[in-house]
């Protein structure tokens, strides 16, 4: 039961950065490749504050949002200059400076020897210690996570999101300032995305930097473009399969002395094969 509940919060802190990304990637059309960059600032801000500091989960959350949306503001002002590929080769240099950062600022971070003993969080003097409520928590994020998503795809600041997507040049003519459009949405993305690490910071309770790599932002990428892209419930699908696929394949039988690599094989044949025959996604609505 303990190893179901671990796969579910996994997938409910997957789900999250996979809604988030699926907002700047899959309904505005702009290639981010810093989502892990993101990820790691709300973790590593939970971590010290609980760990060093003996600050609530809580506000320790919300330190982390405020850090992650002042340096998605900051890259933001410099990626709005960039398109395309420029854009995505810009947001991956971000991720690379984090992740220095969080490798090599030892005095803060701790470097690569990671931060131990982060607490689970409490409120009101209700505890989440244990797994199962942690479950509970990560739900409720979760869920709030997809409704402001929701909300904001089905109201009028999502659909010039999508017209930003298909012709930015056109929405200009009507008098849309794009700029401030596709910033907002990445701010709001990163906002998502250090709650996600917050969560997994708690969750884990031990945190290093090599969680938050520029190939756990292509591993996010891979979310929402597995699932599809603009498309919320294609976000939550491709990290039931990204997170989920993995572990039911290592009761596929197959021989011990080789059976984590047969398992790489297997999924990653799987992936291709998906991808060979529905490039756009399970539930994708847009093709990059």
């Amino acid at each position: 039961m303990e190893y179901v509940i671990n796969l579910g919060i996994l997938f409910l802190i997957y789900a999250i950065l996979g809604l988030s990304l699926n907002l700047v990637v899959g309904y505005t059309g702009l290639l981010s490749t810093a989502h892990a960059a993101f990820y790691g600032i709300g973790a590593y801000a939970t971590a010290i504050l609980v760990a060093t500091h003996n600050v609530n989960f809580f506000p320790s959350m919300l330190a982390g949002m405020a850090a992650s949306g002042i340096a998605a503001f900051l890259i933001g002002m410099i990626l709005s200059r960039f398109a395309g590929d420029y854009y995505a080769l810009v947001s991956l240099g971000f991720n690379v400076i984090v992740y220095s950062v969080l490798l090599n600022w030892q005095g803060l971070t701790r470097g690569p020897l990671g931060i131990p003993g982060i607490s689970r969080p409490s409120l009101f003097g209700a505890s989440f210690s244990s797994n199962a409520s942690f479950l509970v928590l990560a739900f409720i994020f979760f869920l709030a996570a997809y409704l402001i998503s929701a909300f904001i795809v089905r109201s009028s600041f999502g659909r010039v999101l999508k017209a930003v997507r298909e012709d930015e040049t056109a929405i200009q003519v009507f008098g849309y300032n794009t700029v401030l459009y596709k910033l907002a949405i990445f701010v709001i993305s990163a906002l998502l995305a250090s709650i996600a690490g917050s969560l997994y910071a708690a969750y884990i309770t031990f945190i290093d930097p090599s969680s938050f790599t520029v190939m756990e932002s292509v591993f996010i990428l891979a979310i929402i473009i597995l699932g599809g892209l603009s498309n919320l419930r294609g976000s939550v699908l491709g990290a039931a399969i990204m997170v989920l696929l993995p572990e039911a394949l290592r009761f596929a039988g197959f021989p011990s002395s080789i059976a984590a690599e047969l398992r790489q094989v297997v999924y990653g044949l799987c992936l291709i094969l998906l991808m060979l025959f529905r490039p756009q996604g399970i539930l994708g609505e847009y093709r990059l």
